[in-house]
């Protein structure tokens, strides 16, 4: 038994207040850590526009201005990328676009190219069966039918509140006028003026005087002038959708087509219509993320790799530290395998989505996954379920005055697309079919391998890894966001909402932050050069993941809006690019 005197009780009271104290004195000695400063970006109250190029960004913001909303924003700026962003946007192409309206609905419309009806599973291989290098690539077979038109009609019929003719006025007018050549885009149109050289037979408006032989060298700053396109724009305002499927428009593009070589009919433009789709909804912690749904399989894969990485303290971790690269690495490697093999056009395919996106199967997935090393890809296959793009891709993000929040992703795949240019019309046409699966097991353009899912079919439509997402916090709405990348899209989207909900960052510094890229195959982890120390990828390397930094280019370059909490709206430009925020 113990027994406790009145002085044994004293001496200890002592001790305690003594030590009290001293724990006292020791917390105010320490310096208290301060918030991390956020650095903003472009700031507005009302409306914001972030896009690839400043003459779209402008032309959707005074659309704004004039009392229009978000969807015919979107419309105007998707097709004055046509004229300024060749590169990308263009009417020979097809895109992605989800939406929340001021009221919380959402949605979202696939405009996605589709196979021609003449076009065959072993279209592109030769006699033994092997691809035939470049022919699913570039010319007139890698065209598929093109749904930018279809696209934006649909979108004005049903949430639009401006006439057609009205939105399209200013891109016609820019067309005409012209806008001047950045740095960006000099480069990429002298290093590919020998190719549009080549491809067409005969030079085209954006090779002359970009070629070393030309005489008078065209600079940065010139301005350049479609009024070709301005007359492609011009009828289409005053005919409508049918001008450019049924009309004189789509008579000269068929004729040019097939005047080449391609297989595209008037039957298969009658035929094209785009399609309004449920959107991929997820959780992650407190936010909701709303993707587009396949046949881009953007959704699926940024609902599974947030699944799998919600049961982790990402923020204790720390922002791009080796166990967060480790984390995303190896959820992003999980997500493309499933990508390769359950992924295709959902109007020819029973695609399991929602045990693909569920917590349980997420869980599965990473039973296999350690911090001591890497997973090899050998080891990694599809995910077992019981029943069962391009670099040179363009995105843009708009939030109204009224509330509404648009995510918009356009393609023509490869840059320039297949580099045919239609001189009667004033554009590039896309060279999407090279998204299919060329032949099963055999990489794409991007790496990408595919399955029976994604395999060449008429009318159907190929696999994308366009990303067009909105983001809920609270269930308010709290950020539009995507960017171009081909098969690094999904996983540039991922790191960016990361970096705003995880890391405190703002829309213009989590746009900024240097990124990393794993596909699954080819079984490399690409991060952007000179941005990650020496420390770090050496770490991963001792731990098995095979290390290369390439351009920060093919990282993307992500737009984004995002909400503050009182109300302002922060536009993030991609420092990459010419990509450009207005706001007002």
């Amino acid at each position: 038994m113990i027994k406790i005197t009145l002085t044994t009780f004293k001496i200890t009271n002592h001790w305690f207040l003594f030590l009290l104290l001293l724990i006292l004195v020791s917390s105010c000695k320490t310096e208290q850590k301060a918030p991390r400063e956020i650095q903003r970006g472009k700031l507005a109250d009302s409306i914001m526009v972030v896009s690839a190029r400043e003459e779209a960004s402008r032309i959707g913001a005074e659309i704004l201005k004039n009392g229009g909303n978000a969807f015919d924003a979107l419309i105007a700026v998707d097709m004055a990328l046509n004229v300024a962003y060749p590169f990308a946007g263009s009417l020979g192409g097809g895109g992605f676009m989800v939406y929340r309206k001021a009221n919380g609905e959402i949605g979202s419309i696939d405009y996605r190219e589709k196979a021609p009806m003449g076009a065959t599973h072993d279209m592109y291989l030769d006699k033994e069966g092997n691809p035939i290098d470049s022919l699913s690539r570039q010319g007139p077979l890698a065209v598929g039918v093109p749904g930018s038109i279809s696209g934006m009609f649909a979108i004005n019929e049903k949430l639009g509140s401006m006439p057609m003719s009205e939105i399209l006025e200013p891109v016609i007018q820019l067309a005409k006028n012209g806008y001047a050549i950045t740095e960006n885009q000099l480069n990429r149109f002298q290093k590919y003026a020998p190719v549009f050289d080549q491809v067409n037979g005969k030079e085209v408006l954006y090779s002359i005087g970009f070629r070393e032989s030309d005489t008078l060298k065209i600079e940065t700053g010139n301005f350049i002038k479609n009024p070709v396109l301005a007359e492609t724009l011009q009828r289409i305002a005053d005919n409508g959708k049918s001008e450019f499927y049924e009309g004189e428009t789509a008579q000269l593009l068929v004729d040019f087509i097939e005047a080449h070589g391609g297989i595209i009919t008037l039957e298969d433009l009658k035929n094209y219509e785009a399609v309004w789709r449920n959107p991929i909804t997820s959780t992650y912690k407190n936010i909701k993320v709303i993707g587009m749904p396949p046949p881009s399989s953007g959704g699926v894969c940024l609902a599974q790799i947030f699944k799998m990485l919600e049961p982790y303290d990402m923020q204790e971790f720390g922002h791009n530290t080796v166990k967060s690269i480790q984390m995303i690495t190896e959820a992003e490697r999980r997500a493309y395998a499933d990508r390769s093999f359950f992924l295709g056009d959902p109007d020819f395919n029973d695609i399991p989505i929602d045990s693909l996106i569920s917590k349980a199967y997420a869980s599965r997935r990473m039973q296999s996954f350690s911090f001591d090393k890497a997973t090899p890809s050998a080891e990694i296959n599809h995910g077992v379920i019981s029943g069962y793009e391009s670099m040179e891709t363009t995105h843009f993000s708009i939030i109204d005055q009224y509330g509404n929040a648009v995510a918009l992703t356009t393609t023509l795949n490869g840059a320039y697309g297949s580099k045919l240019y239609v001189d009667e019309l004033g554009f590039f046409l896309n060279n999407e079919m090279d998204d299919f699966s060329v032949k099963p097991g055999e990489p794409n353009m991007f790496g990408l391998i595919g399955a029976a899912a994604n395999k060449i079919e008429p009318q159907k439509r190929m696999l994308s890894s366009m990303t067009p997402t909105i983001v809920e916090k609270d269930g308010k709405l709290w950020m539009t966001v995507g960017t171009p990348g081909g098969s690094t899209i999904i996983t540039s989207v991922l790191q960016t909402i990361l970096n705003v909900a995880d890391y405190n960052m703002g829309m213009q510094e989590a746009v900024d932050a240097p990124r990393f890229h794993h596909q699954w195959l080819p079984d490399v982890v690409i991060f952007e050069p000179d941005a990650f120390g020496e420390e770090i990828l050496n770490s991963l390397q001792n731990k098995g993941y095979e290390i290369r930094q390439e351009n920060s280019v093919i990282l993307g370059k992500v737009d984004g809006v995002l909400v503050l909490p009182d109300g302002t709206l922060e536009g993030g430009a991609d420092r990459r690019g010419d990509d450009t925020a207005v706001g007002f």
